[in-house]
């Protein structure tokens, strides 16, 4: 579905991602690991057109998206939830969630897969996005990027300031959007939760990717282990 080919950004002269590539097949969950700094959150603005690889091939179902505007990269079919939620804090949950779907008219049945999914947003739905909590702004950033009914979903650090049962929440949530059949590429410095999720796995280093495999494959080697799950 998403092939990542040779793909370098810059910002400025500063190089953030070093020729990566990557692939992410129909109805995976795919992560990405590895610390501050190691371009996990680049890769993703990279994809979604908010930033401009200087170097490289982006391809989304066959089609070459590289430099396409994020509006476009949108209506293609991919969605980005962003590292801290970016919510529109003195709008309501509901215009919130219109956001999400700028780029379509948003019927009944899209606003009804999003409340069947996080009921609370249904009570919430008058309420200011800026008073909700932690947990349930992340729920509304993960609600918003369905508006849009895509087929590739990016979530950039989900479980971010959560509480352990609101990660574990969120983690079941994703599973069961991949059960319904959408694909996601996750960047999560939460190694364990994020090995709960995903099937296969990419870890990032200074802009490189380093290592690749199944999430098994990623879990039994030891320098993953030592560096991403305490030993």
């Amino acid at each position: 579905m998403l092939e990542l080919d040779g793909v370098a950004t810059f910002y400025g002269k500063i190089r953030a991602l070093h020729e990566i590539s990557l692939r992410v097949h129909p109805g995976e969950v795919v992560a990405l690991i590895g610390a501050n700094g190691a371009g996990k959150t680049t890769t993703l603005r990279t994809i979604s057109g908010l930033l401009r690889p200087r170097t490289g091939r982006i391809r989304f179902k066959g089609r070459d998206i590289t430099g396409w505007p994020p509006d476009r990269v949108v209506r293609s079919g991919i969605a980005h939830s962003p590292e801290g939620r970016q919510m529109f804090p003195e709008m309501t949950v509901r215009e919130n969630l219109e956001m999400g779907a700028y780029t379509q008219d948003a019927g009944d049945a899209e606003f009804a897969r999003v409340y069947q999914l996080f009921p609370i947003l249904l009570e919430r739905g008058r309420q200011k996005a800026g008073s909700l909590s932690g947990g349930e702004q992340q729920m509304l950033a993960i609600a918003r990027a369905l508006m849009s009914n895509p087929d590739l979903l990016l979530f950039d650090e989900p479980s971010l300031g959560l509480a352990p049962v609101l990660v574990q929440d969120v983690a079941r949530s994703i599973r069961a959007l991949n059960a319904a059949g959408k694909t996601v590429l996750l960047v999560e410095q939460n190694t364990e939760v994020a090995f709960t999720i995903a099937h296969r796995g990419y870890v990032l280093e200074n802009g490189r990717i380093v290592l690749e495999g199944t999430i098994g494959e990623l879990a039994g080697n030891d320098r993953v282990r030592q560096a991403y799950l305490g030993g």
